[in-house]
C-alpha cells in the first residue's frame, strides 16, 4: 500500500521517489516508503484547505470532536504493542521506552479531548457597560495547519501537534522526520478508522527541503508547528513571514541540572545520569549541563562517571539495554566532532569520548552508538557548554553561591527546561523564578504533564504544546459585538461647525 495520504486515499508519490528506513541499531531495513516532493505537498495542502473551507471538520461540535479523539485513544491501546515496535525500529530505542511513549500519545489525545468537551474553548462573555450591547469572544479554528516533527520521539510529537489541531477543528499537513516515519503512518490509519473526513488530515513524506519547505511558505495555510533544530526553526520562520501565518516552534535547548550541596545527593545522582543519558541524549530537554555546587564536585562528578561508564548500550530488544544508538551514522559524526571540539577547548574527558571498540562489543559494531560521555572542568565561553550536541555528552561546570548558579544556568541563548537540586525550599523556589527556562523540575528530572504547559523561552521557541494553551494555539479568537438598540451615531451631523 502507498505510504502518502492525501485527501482520503493513500497515494504514491507523484515523482515516484522512495526512500529506504534502516534501523540504527543494526543498519537492518525496517520499510521503503514513498518520499514526497513539493508537487505531493502542494496537493495535501489544496486537499486540507478544501477540507476547512467547506466546514466538513471545522463546523462539527466540540463535543463531537472529542468523541473522535477518544475513539483514537482507544484504537492506539488497540495497537500499543505494533505501534511501539515500529517506533523501535525506525529509532533504535528500546521497546520498553517506546511502550512508555504510546502510553503518553493515548494520555495526550484524552487530554484534548477533555478539553474539547469542556469549556476550554466555549465563548467567553465581555461585559461592555452598556446593557443594550451583548459582547462575547468566540473561538474558532486557525484553518489549515502544516506540522512538522522530529525522529527522537515521531510519534509522541505528532500526538502534541495533532491531538489540539483536531480539538480545536483544523484541518492539517503532517510531514514527520523522513528517518522515522513508520508510527505517524500507522496513526493516519488510524485516524481513517475512526472516521475523521477525508481531507482532514494528509500526510507527506520525505525530506524537508523538498516536502516540508512548502508548509513554511504556502499562502494557503494558516499555521506552521515545527518541533526541531534551531537552525531550521530560523528558516521556517523567515519563509513563514512573507504570509505573516502563525507560527509555533520548539527548538531544543541546553538545560541546566543545577545540584546545591545541600541535596539529596544520591537522588541528585542518580537523576542527572538519566537526565542526560535517556535515549542516547537525543531528547529536547536532555540535562546536557551539570552545574554542582565547588564543595561536592568530585563527589557527584566522580560517581556520575561511574554510572556513565556501567550503562550497558543495546538495540531495541536487548532486555539488557538501558540506552540505544544515535539515530544515525552522520548523527553520530557530529557528536564526536562536537567531543573533540570541546576537549581542544580543554574540557577534561573522564569517560567515553568514542564509539564502543568492536572488539569488545561486537553486538554493537553495525549500530550509530557512541559511549556516554562526561566532559568536566567546563565554563560557558565553551562552545561545548552554549551548543546543543543532542547525543550522550554531559558538561560539567561549577559554582560557588546561588547567585552564580543562576547566572551560570542563564548563560544560554537557549530556554526550554532546568533543574534544581536542593533541600532548601525556599532555595528551590527562588532559583525556579530567576531561571528563564519553559519548565522547572525541584529536586526531580524529565516528568511532564499532559495538561501543563512545555515550550521554551528565548531561543528554544515560540509558543506552547500542551495544557489549555496547547490547544489554543490553534485557534484564533473573534470579538464579537452585538448592539441590541441600534441607533444613529450622530458622529457627522453634516453640518460641521
Amino acid at each position: 500500500m502507498p505510504d502518502l495520504y492525501i485527501d482520503g486515499a493513500w497515494v504514491a508519490a507523484a515523482e515516484g521517489g522512495t526512500r529506504e528506513i534502516r534501523c540504527p541499531a543494526d543498519g537492518q531495513l525496517v520499510r521503503v516508503v514513498d518520499e514526497a516532493t513539493a508537487v505531493d505537498t502542494d496537493r495535501a495542502i489544496a486537499a486540507a484547505r478544501a477540507s476547512f473551507d467547506d466546514g466538513r471538520w471545522s463546523e462539527v461540535p466540540f463535543t463531537e470532536r472529542a468523541q473522535l479523539l477518544l475513539r483514537v485513544a482507544d484504537l492506539l491501546e488497540r495497537d500499543v504493542d505494533d505501534i511501539a515496535r515500529a517506533e523501535s525500529l525506525d529509532t533504535g530505542k528500546r521497546m520498553v521506552e517506546s511502550q512508555y511513549d504510546v502510553a503518553d500519545v493515548i494520555k495526550c489525545f484524552r487530554y484534548f479531548a477533555g478539553l474539547a468537551a469542556g469549556d476550554a474553548v466555549g465563548a467567553r462573555v465581555v461585559d461592555a457597560g452598556n446593557p443594550a450591547v451583548r459582547s462575547r469572544v468566540d473561538y474558532e479554528p486557525v484553518g489549515v495547519c502544516g506540522l512538522i516533527t522530529p525522529w527522537n520521539y515521531p510519534l509522541l510529537q505528532a500526538s502534541w501537534k495533532v491531538a489540539p489541531a483536531l480539538a480545536a477543528g483544523n484541518s492539517f499537513v503532517i510531514k514527520p522526520s523522513e528517518l522515522t516515519p513508520s508510527t505517524t503512518i500507522h496513526l493516519m490509519r488510524l485516524l481513517e478508522e475512526a472516521g475523521l473526513p477525508a481531507g482532514v488530515a494528509n500526510l507527506v513524506l520525505g525530506a524537508g527541503a523538498a516536502a516540508g519547505a512548502p508548509l513554511a511558505s504556502h499562502p494557503a495555510v494558516d499555521m506552521v508547528s515545527f518541533t526541531g533544530g534551531l537552525v531550521t526553526g530560523r528558516r521556517i520562520m523567515a519563509e513563514a513571514a512573507g504570509t505573516v501565518k502563525k507560527v509555533a516552534l520548539e527548538l531544543g535547548g541546553k538545560n541546566p541540572n543545577i545540584v546545591f550541596a545541600d541535596a539529596d545527593l544520591d537522588a541528585a545522582i542518580d537523576n542527572a545520569v538519566t537526565a542526560v543519558f535517556l535515549h542516547s541524549g537525543q531528547v529536547c530537554s536532555a540535562g546536557a549541563r551539570l552545574i554542582v555546587e565547588e564543595s561536592v564536585h568530585d563527589r557527584v562528578v566522580d560517581a556520575v562517571v561511574e554510572s556513565a561508564r556501567r550503562i550497558r548500550l543495546g538495540g531495541p530488544f536487548d532486555p539488557r539495554a538501558e540506552t540505544g544508538p544515535l539515530i544515525s551514522d552522520a548523527h553520530r559524526a557530529k557528536v564526536a566532532a562536537y567531543v573533540e571540539a570541546a576537549l581542544a577547548e580543554g574540557a577534561v574527558l573522564r569517560c567515553g569520548g568514542a564509539a564502543p571498540d568492536p572488539a569488545e562489543y561486537p553486538a554493537l559494531a553495525s549500530g550509530s552508538y557512541y559511549l556516554p560521555t562526561v566532559l568536566d572542568r567546563c565554563h560557558t565561553a565553551m562552545s561545548c557548554v552554549q551548543d546543543e550536541s543532542f547525543g550522550p555528552v554531559l558538561t560539567v561546570e561549577t559554582f560557588v553561591t546561588e547567585e552564580e548558579a543562576v547566572r551560570l544556568g542563564n548563560d544560554t541563548t537557549y530556554g526550554l527546561a532546568g533543574a534544581v537540586w536542593t533541600s532548601d525550599a525556599g532555595r528551590g523556589e527562588r532559583v525556579a523564578r530567576a531561571l528563564r527556562h519553559g519548565t522547572i523540575w525541584i529536586n526531580d528530572y524529565h516528568p511532564y504533564l499532559p495538561q501543563a504547559e512545555w515550550g521554551g523561552f528565548k531561543q528554544s521557541g515560540v509558543g506552547r504544546e500542551l495544557g489549555p494553551t496547547g490547544l489554543h494555539e490553534y485557534l484564533e479568537a473573534k470579538h464579537v459585538y452585538r448592539n441590541l438598540s441600534p441607533a444613529p451615531s450622530g458622529w457627522f451631523d453634516g453640518e460641521g461647525e
